[in-house]
């Protein structure tokens, strides 16, 4: 699995919940990064890297 198709699933992923109730998801594919709001108004940034194929 490369790091773009891992991006893309956990988008997905976060995308589709419904638990977290995630009101913005933010996508930099330069810096590997996603931002995700929550609607009570926390930010958190998910980096991704891929240490090992």
């Amino acid at each position: 699995m490369d790091l773009n198709y891992f991006k893309d699933k956990l988008f997905d992923i976060l995308n589709e919940t419904d638990e977290m109730d995630i009101s913005d998801i933010t996508a930099d594919d330069r810096r590997h990064l996603l931002t995700v709001t929550i609607a009570g108004g926390s930010v958190f940034e998910i980096v991704c890297q891929q240490i090992r194929k």
